[in-house]
């Protein structure tokens, strides 16, 4: 038996929602955060109208550039509402293999939701995914130890999205002859892991839709904010 002291050190526990099917029909709320929550996808500004508004920095281009490359290349990935802000990503994605999604309870239990939760759990994110749906938490799982991807799931797909933008900005480092350490396996651009919510009705979803769209707005005192 495993000393309790030594327990988190080299015990791997998945927090993922027991049952559920990652690559299964459905809309999903996913969060990325920069590592070390670092600011280098662009900066909030003001546009003419005093309206704020992200401007995408180099890496923050690569990003959505990327970003976008991934659902080109997946027929039974579509993505909807989201947002780059400075240091974190907002997405609704949906899975739909077979082009019939029906926002509808589940039948699903409403006691957690799955996800590889990045450092977003002293957050306002699982405020707004559980305002109108109380099963959404946030968990914490660690990197440290691969599971197992289901073939077109989730995991996999930001898995990788993640390499991807590795690969593109480790480029733009030397193509710009920039002085910082390139991203790899030890050095992750994104946290190893993300936030994902299970958007089970229409209510939820014009809530989850409205709080990514009115991001830029609420930059000051989003949580994820460096100050």
């Amino acid at each position: 038996m495993v000393p309790e002291k030594f327990r988190n050190k080299y015990r791997i526990v998945s927090h993922r929602k027991p049952g559920w099917d990652y690559s299964s029909d459905g809309f999903y709320f996913i969060t990325l955060v920069t590592q070390n929550r670092v600011c280098n996808l662009g900066e909030i500004v003001d546009d003419a109208d005093g309206r704020p508004f992200i401007k995408l920095s180099g890496f923050g281009k690569i990003v959505d550039a990327e970003w976008h490359k991934s659902f080109e290349i997946r027929d039974e990935l579509f993505l909807d509402t989201y947002i780059i802000m400075p240091n974190h990503l907002h997405a609704i994605l949906v899975i739909d293999k077979n082009e019939k999604i029906a926002m509808i309870e589940n039948g699903l239990d409403t006691d957690a939701v799955g996800g590889d939760t990045a450092d977003t759990a002293d957050t306002d994110i699982t405020t707004v995914a559980t305002t109108v749906d109380t099963h959404g938490r946030a968990y914490l799982r660690s990197p440290s130890r691969p599971f197992y991807r289901l073939p077109k799931s989730i995991s996999s797909f930001l898995a990788g999205f993640k390499s991807a933008v590795n690969s593109k900005i480790d480029d733009y480092i030397d193509q710009h002859n920039l002085n910082i350490p390139k991203y790899n396996r030890n050095n992750h651009f994104f946290q190893p892991n993300y936030y994902d919510h299970i958007i089970r009705n229409e209510q939820s979803y014009q809530t989850i839709s409205e709080y990514i769209t009115n991001n830029p707005v609420n930059w000051k005192n989003d949580k994820l904010h460096k100050r």
